[in-house]
C-alpha cells in the first residue's frame, strides 16, 4: 500500500460520487491505495453510494452521528486508520487528475526529509461566484481534458495563485508556508500526521482545522512545497463567503489562545489583514519563528 486517501463529507453523496469517480482512474494501481471516508453523520444516501465503488477500489468507510460540524474529527475517523505511508488529504467534490496520486507519491519519494505537499486546485471558488459557468465547463468523464483547456486559457486558476505571484512556487522558507496547506489537496507522511497529533478535534466549525495541522507539521520540521502535477478540480457547491468567514474568525481565535505566538496573534486579525500577505507583514514586523519564540519563552520560564 503506497497511499492512504482520507475523505470527509457531510450529506455530499453527489459530489462524493465525483471524487470517487474520478480515483478510479488514477494510473497508480488501485491496490496500491487505500481510501478511507469518514462521514460525520450524512442522512442522505452516502453508505449506498460508497458501497456501489467498493468493487473499483479499496475502500472503508466509518460514519459518526451528527452532532454539529465536526470535519476535523470525522478527517480523524479515516487518518487514524491510514495504513500507508503517504496520506492524500482531500474534499468530497474534488475531481483528481489521473496522475493525481502518482504526482503526490513522486514529491515525497524525491526527499528526504518531510514534505507538507500542497497540489493544485482548478476552480476553488470563495462565494460560489461562476458556479453556473464553471459546472458548464468541466467534464466529470475526463477531469484530465478539462484540467488541460483551463492550464491553456488560464481560467479559473487556483485561488492562491496570488500568493504564488508573490513569494514564487518555492515558499518553504517563508515564515508561514503552513498558510497554504488547505487540506481540499494536500498530503505527508502519515507517520508525521499522527506524531503531530492529527486533526484538532476541539474545532467545531469551518475552516482553520487545515492551517492549524499545517502549522504543527512545520513546528515538527515538514518542508512545505507546491506540486502542480498534484491537480484536481473543485466542483462548486452553494456556499456562505461571510458566513464562512465568520466561523473561520473564531477558530482563528481559538488558534491565538492555544498557542499564543506572535505570528499565530495575527490570525484574527485576518479581515483587517491580507492573508495573502500575512508573510510580509510578519518580515516587516521581525516577529520571531514560531519555534524560536517557544524556545525563548521556555528559557525564560525555565
Amino acid at each position: 500500500m503506497k497511499c492512504s486517501v482520507v475523505i470527509p463529507t457531510y450529506n455530499r453523496e453527489e459530489l462524493l460520487r465525483h471524487t470517487l469517480n474520478s480515483l478510479t482512474r488514477q494510473t497508480l494501481p488501485s491496490d496500491q491505495f487505500e481510501v478511507l471516508i469518514g462521514d460525520d453523520g450524512s442522512s442522505d444516501g452516502t453508505k449506498a453510494m460508497v458501497d456501489s465503488f467498493r468493487d473499483r477500489l479499496n475502500l472503508r468507510y466509518f460514519f459518526q452521528e451528527d452532532l454539529g460540524h465536526r470535519a476535523a474529527q470525522a478527517r480523524n475517523l479515516g487518518l487514524s486508520q491510514a495504513s500507508a505511508d503517504i496520506t492524500v488529504l482531500m474534499d468530497a467534490g474534488v475531481l483528481a487528475s489521473t496522475t493525481f496520486l502518482d504526482a503526490h507519491l513522486a514529491s515525497h519519494a524525491s526527499s528526504d526529509v518531510p514534505l507538507a505537499v500542497c497540489g493544485y486546485v482548478y476552480c476553488f471558488n470563495l462565494d460560489n461566484e461562476d458556479a453556473i459557468l464553471i459546472l458548464k465547463a468541466i467534464d466529470f468523464a475526463n477531469p484530465d481534458a478539462t484540467i488541460a483547456k483551463l492550464e491553456r486559457t488560464g481560467q479559473w486558476l487556483d485561488v492562491r495563485e496570488i500568493f504564488y505571484a508573490r513569494y514564487g512556487d518555492d515558499f518553504a522558507d517563508l515564515p508561514a508556508p503552513w498558510l497554504n496547506y488547505w487540506t481540499c489537496n494536500v498530503s505527508a507522511r502519515t507517520a508525521q500526521l499522527h506524531a503531530v497529533g492529527m486533526f484538532d478535534e476541539e474545532f467545531r466549525r469551518w475552516g482553520g482545522e487545515d492551517l492549524d495541522l499545517g502549522y504543527r507539521l512545520h513546528r515538527d520540521g515538514a518542508r512545505f512545497v507546491l506540486n502542480r502535477a498534484a491537480t484536481a478540480i473543485h466542483v462548486p457547491h452553494p456556499k456562505s463567503f461571510d458566513g464562512n468567514n465568520d466561523q473561520a474568525a473564531e477558530n482563528y481565535r481559538y488558534m491565538a489562545r492555544k498557542y499564543g505566538t506572535p505570528i499565530i496573534d495575527l490570525l484574527p486579525r485576518i479581515g483587517e489583514l491580507n492573508f495573502f500577505e500575512l508573510n510580509d507583514i510578519i518580515r516587516e514586523l521581525g516577529l520571531p519563528q514560531c519555534n524560536d519564540y517557544v524556545a525563548a519563552q521556555g528559557q525564560i520560564s525555565g
